[in-house]
């Protein structure tokens, strides 16, 4: 069994606590069965976001020096350790009552990854999973990240997509704390970037295919 879900896209790069807080609205309204299940999809202004296992180590810059460069520090409650949001990279939010597809964390992380797995596919990509890590990669470098939350079997959080972000602000970080594995692009990966639009589309063409 599984349920409608309403699609939300945000036009304008979005600052994170106000998204966040708009999540956790939503989420309370899928709670409390005023609401149907939703994906929100956008792009963020430049922020770091700190996990609930985050290690402060992995920020490589000061506060101070994030500060100077436009980039803000989020601590937020999603799993996970640091990763960088920003413009040029995918943002989906999925809202789902799992208990109208399966009430399994795993199960919904794998689906996730496999909705990646199916847009790289759309552009020739083979993704890939790394056995014990989450997230989804292409010829061992990182495209693609997963942290999430889920609380009464309703989902919020999600996953980012590299298309075409800021580089060098990944260097400012040992991202999701993987020191030893590269991150990658989209417009590395095809040569030149895809229109964020189309990106948008047809991430949401997968998800729907994958969570029916």
């Amino acid at each position: 069994m599984s349920g409608p879900v309403e699609t939300i896209r945000i036009d304008a790069p979005a600052a994170y606590a106000p998204m966040l807080e708009r999540q956790k609205a939503r989420w309370r309204a899928v709670v409390d069965g005023q609401a149907e299940s939703a994906l929100f999809l956008l792009e963020h202004r430049p922020v770091i976001t700190l996990g609930r296992d985050a290690d402060e180590k992995h920020l490589l810059r000061t506060r101070a020096q994030f500060a100077e460069e436009g980039i803000e520090i989020a601590e937020t409650d999603r799993g996970g350790d640091v990763t960088y949001h920003g413009p040029g990279q995918m943002v989906a939010y999925p809202i789902l009552d799992l208990n109208q597809w399966r009430r399994s964390v795993g199960w919904y992380l794998r689906n996730l990854e496999e909705s990646l797995i199916e847009l790289l596919a759309a552009y020739g990509l083979r993704g890939e999973r790394v056995e014990g890590l989450t997230g989804v990669w292409v010829d061992g470098a990182k495209v693609a990240a997963i942290g999430i939350g889920v609380r009464r079997w309703v989902t919020y959080h999600g996953i980012s997509l590299n298309v075409d972000p800021i580089m060098r602000h990944f260097g400012y970080i040992v991202p999701c704390g993987i020191a030893d594995k590269p991150v990658t692009t989209l417009h590395a990966l095809l040569g030149e970037a895809p229109d964020m639009g189309e990106v948008t589309q047809r991430y949401e063409a997968a998800f729907r295919a994958v969570f029916g």
